[in-house]
């Protein structure tokens, strides 16, 4: 949860939409992005450890048509904050494939400026910048590299429903990480026990 405002119902367990409140006269505004106080759900269920808290705050910028993702974490929480721009944001949750209970299941949500999201520990995550994009986001973890896992933007196995690139050609920025990650199937058999 941000600070100031509800959390918006989720399918997913230990996912929350919000959004931040901004205060704004003549001369700008001000927003208050996070506070220890705001009540954030930081169990070991959601973020994999016993004593976790945010360790790491960081902002990344985006042109439209960038799509970053799908990207897992085993051992961290991140907390989304959109600062500026617009991005249709793709959930999914990968547990239920892992733990051999069912299939992955996806949420998507087009966030603006001053909405929030945070995603547990199993959730995948992933962006398409609709518009020149600035993301904070703070987690649970310092990042090292070991955490750092993924699978295929595009799965049709997973069956994210993205909209339209806005790029001229239509196809979506990607990293070469992303560009290569590989099946969801690939990976849920990667990391069952």
């Amino acid at each position: 949860m941000s600070a100031g405002s509800p959390s918006m119902p989720s399918r997913l367990p230990g996912v929350h939409w919000s959004a931040i409140t901004r205060h704004g006269d003549s001369r700008g505004s001000f927003r208050e992005l996070w506070r220890a106080s705001a009540g954030f759900d930081l169990e070991r269920r959601w973020t994999g450890a016993d004593d976790a808290r945010f360790v790491q705050a960081n902002l990344s910028t985006s042109d439209a048509g960038v799509l970053r993702g799908l990207h897992y974490h085993r051992r961290q929480l991140d907390h989304w904050i959109v600062v500026a721009g617009r991005a249709f944001v793709a959930l999914v949750d990968v547990r239920p494939a892992i733990e051999g209970r069912g299939r992955a299941v996806v949420e998507t949500r087009e966030l603006g400026a001053d909405a929030t999201v945070t995603i547990p520990i199993g959730v995948a995550h992933g962006f398409l910048a609709l518009e020149p994009l600035h993301l904070a986001y703070l987690v649970t973890n310092e990042y090292d590299g070991s955490d750092e896992l993924g699978f295929a933007w595009d799965d049709p196995a997973v069956g994210v429903d993205w909209p339209a690139c806005p790029t001229p050609d239509g196809r979506p920025i990607l990293s070469g990480r992303d560009q290569h990650n590989p099946s969801l199937a690939d990976l849920v058999e990667r990391l069952r026990p």
